[in-house]
């Protein structure tokens, strides 16, 4: 038995803290946990499950329209936000208790207050201080707002979670998915929805095909699109917002939005008095066992901004509690992760970027599909669906996966599988596909539409 209080402490509630805590105690060690906000961080409270529930929320529109080329007489109540809301929070509270059970059960102290590291081996918690052999610091990420003049006047996706009423009309500012995943959000949800990008096209590091086909198709459901447009002011004019461009545009709104980037959430850690190396960007340096620069200071999560996805977070949690508690020193693979974006309609994708691959390998193969779905054979909805594979010609191997349309996480998440597996184009066409389905097309594309050297 060690002279400190604790063999772990971990600093953060969210997905991966909660993990490394949960496992470190499983194998043998004292835990304890300090957070200061809401039990699993922002992906429980303010990410993916309360966005998720929003984004089904808001398709139901389109899907009581489409429901009348089905027969079905529907008449569909106006929205109410409050009752979305309401359910929301109730959700969201299960799952806070949920989380805190999960720790008390596996023997973690729960610690509610805001830490910060006095040194390599103590933590302090209000008026109190703990010591510990290992130190994990897992507080995840939290939403940057620019420096211009009104910047008192912008939400972020944060505060979206708890509007007290939902807008008329909305500037949302932001190219990323956050941005156009509240976009799909607030227009299905009947508001006057625009999204403004300062560069030229958004959606920058997926596939650009899947880029401009979201464009076009966020176009189609009335999503008012500005690309190379940058708010330089916001005023307040009775109940409107006012937003200056640079270009010297002017545009007005009930609610502006900012969602452009996160940061690591570092302020009041104390890292920098105890040495912790970090990023220009605040992100901390860690090594691939998430070791930082001080021996005893681990760091998981948006925190060392790799890549910022909660399955990510958690097998990064896992890794540190085999390192330091199973004597099974565990790295990271952070290739062929897939990953979701429940824009409307969502986007799943999985492997390299036709860019990419493009970059790395002599000669690739495209094959891509681009149709409208069974479904809306009858609604008659101008809704394409996209799907593109990209392959390397000299191995035959399935490069990346990419795909734009209806329950594209789903179908991408077993691709995932494939590529992970190392399958090549030859065992996509060997496989019998489900028929009629979506997903039968990443088996039967048989001729590439793009072949060529670098």
């Amino acid at each position: 038995m060690s002279d400190y209080n604790y063999d772990l402490f971990v600093i953060g509630a969210g997905s991966g803290g909660v993990r490394a805590a949960r496992f470190s105690a499983n194998y043998g060690a004292r835990v304890a946990i300090a957070e200061d906000m809401f039990m699993g961080g922002t992906c429980v409270n303010v990410g993916c499950i309360p966005k998720k529930l929003f984004v089904y929320a808001s398709h139901f529109k389109e899907d009581f329209v489409d429901a009348k080329s089905y027969g079905w007489g529907v008449n569909a109540e106006q929205f109410n936000w409050q009752t979305l809301l309401e359910n929301k929070n109730n959700e969201i509270k299960r799952l806070n208790g949920i989380y805190e059970s999960l720790l008390g059960n596996a023997g973690v102290e729960i610690i509610h207050g805001r830490a910060s590291i006095v040194d390599a081996h103590t933590i302090s918690v209000g008026n109190k201080k703990y010591t510990a052999n290992n130190i994990l610091i897992a507080t995840g990420g939290w939403p940057l707002v620019p420096d211009i003049p009104g910047k008192q006047h912008i939400i972020t996706s944060t505060e979206a979670f708890y509007l007290e009423k939902i807008p008329k009309k909305i500037i949302i500012v932001g190219g990323g998915y956050i941005a156009v995943e509240f976009a799909g959000i607030f227009n299905g949800l009947g508001v006057d929805t625009t999204l403004i990008y300062r560069g030229p096209k958004f959606m920058r590091g997926f596939d650009e095909d899947v880029r401009e086909h979201l464009a076009g198709e966020m176009d189609k459901k009335g999503i008012t699109i500005k690309l190379s447009t940058n708010i330089s002011m916001i005023q307040k004019i009775e109940e409107d917002f006012v937003a200056t461009c640079e270009d010297g545009s002017i545009m007005e709104a009930d609610l502006i939005m900012y969602a452009t980037g996160r940061a690591p959430k570092i302020n009041g850690l104390g890292l920098e008095s105890v040495g912790v190396e970090l990023r220009e960007n605040g992100a901390i340096i860690v090594d691939d066992y998430f070791q930082s620069s001080v021996e005893s200071i681990y760091a998981i999560g948006d925190v060392i901004d790799k890549i910022q996805l909660t399955p990510v977070a958690l097998v990064e949690g896992m890794a540190v509690a085999k390192t330091l508690f199973c004597n099974e020193p565990s790295k990271v693979d952070y290739n062929n992760i897939a990953t979701a974006v429940f824009s409307q309609p969502p986007i799943g994708t999985v492997g390299l970027t036709e860019e990419e691959a493009r970059k790395s390998y002599d000669d690739v193969a495209i094959f891509k599909s681009d149709f409208r779905s069974l479904k809306h054979t009858l609604t008659k909805r101008d809704e394409r669906v996209l799907m593109k594979m990209i392959v390397d010609k000299k191995s035959d191997r399935v490069l990346g996966v990419h795909m734009v349309g209806s329950e594209a996480g789903e179908i991408i998440q077993g691709i995932a599988i494939a590529l992970k597996a190392g399958a090549t184009k030859s065992v996509f066409d060997a496989t019998l596909g489900i028929h009629p389905t979506l997903a039968e097309e990443f088996v039967t594309m048989r001729e590439p539409v793009i072949s060529s050297s670098n």
